[in-house]
C-alpha cells in the first residue's frame, strides 16, 4: 500500500480551493499576507479537507507538520532560524521574533503550495554589519571577586550581569565591555545555587 495517499489527496483538494492570499501588508519594498490573514483563509479549507498543522520551535529550527486527521499521515519540514542577523531598529529579541514569524509564514506557505506574497525574494532589509573595532574589556580583579563573594544574592546577580562580557558600558563617553574569569563566574553562580537551597 502506498504511504501518505490520504494526506496527498487531501492536500491536492485543498490546493484546488485555496485562493491567492495577498492582503498588502507592507515589508521592505514588498507586500505580503501576514499570518492572521493566512489563517483566516486556510483554516476553514484545511478543516474541510481533514487537514491540520502545527509549527514547533526546536532549538535553532522550526518544524512544520501537516497532518491528516483521519489517517494520522503527516508531512514534515524543518527550516533553520537564521542566526546573527541584525535588522534596523530592532533589538536581538525583536529580530528573533521577526525571523520566527517570517519562517513560519514561508514554511507553511511552501508546504501547502500557496501564494502569500507579491514579487518578493527575501523581505527583510538586513542592516549592514559595520566592521567596528573591538571594544576594550574591563576584567574583574581578585579584590572585586572577593567582595562579590561576600555580597548578598541581589548584588551577586547584578555583578554577573555587569561582567557578562556582552553588555556595552559607558564611562565618560568611552565604551567598554566587562568580563570575568570563567572560574569566578562559576563560583558566583554556585553561591547563588547553594543559597537558594537553604
Amino acid at each position: 500500500m502506498e504511504k501518505n495517499t490520504n494526506i496527498y489527496k487531501a492536500l491536492a483538494d485543498f490546493q484546488q480551493e485555496c485562493p491567492v492570499i495577498h492582503k498588502g501588508t507592507q515589508g521592505y519594498g514588498y507586500s505580503y499576507a501576514d499570518l492572521p490573514a493566512i489563517f483566516e483563509i486556510i483554516n476553514p479549507l484545511l478543516k474541510k479537507n481533514g487537514l491540520g498543522f502545527t509549527q514547533l520551535v526546536n532549538g535553532q529550527h522550526i518544524e512544520t507538520i501537516l497532518f491528516h486527521i483521519e489517517s494520522g499521515e503527516t508531512i514534515n519540514s524543518i527550516t533553520d532560524i537564521p542566526q546573527d542577523v541584525i535588522l534596523r531598529g530592532q533589538n536581538p529579541y525583536q529580530t528573533l521574533g521577526s525571523a520566527i514569524t517570517y519562517i513560519r509564514r514561508y514554511a507553511l506557505s511552501s508546504m501547502l503550495g500557496i501564494v502569500t506574497d507579491k514579487d518578493t525574494d527575501a523581505g527583510g532589509e538586513e542592516a549592514k554589519k559595520e566592521n567596528k573595532p573591538e571594544l576594550p574589556v574591563k576584567w574583574m580583579n581578585e579584590a572585586q571577586f572577593k567582595k562579590a563573594k561576600q555580597s548578598d544574592d541581589e548584588i551577586i546577580e547584578k555583578t554577573l550581569a555587569y561582567y557578562d562580557g556582552k553588555t556595552i558600558h559607558n564611562d565618560n563617553g568611552k565604551e567598554f565591555k566587562a568580563s570575568m574569569k570563567k572560574a569566578y563566574k562559576k563560583e558566583l553562580q554556585q553561591i547563588l545555587i547553594e543559597n537558594k537551597k537553604i
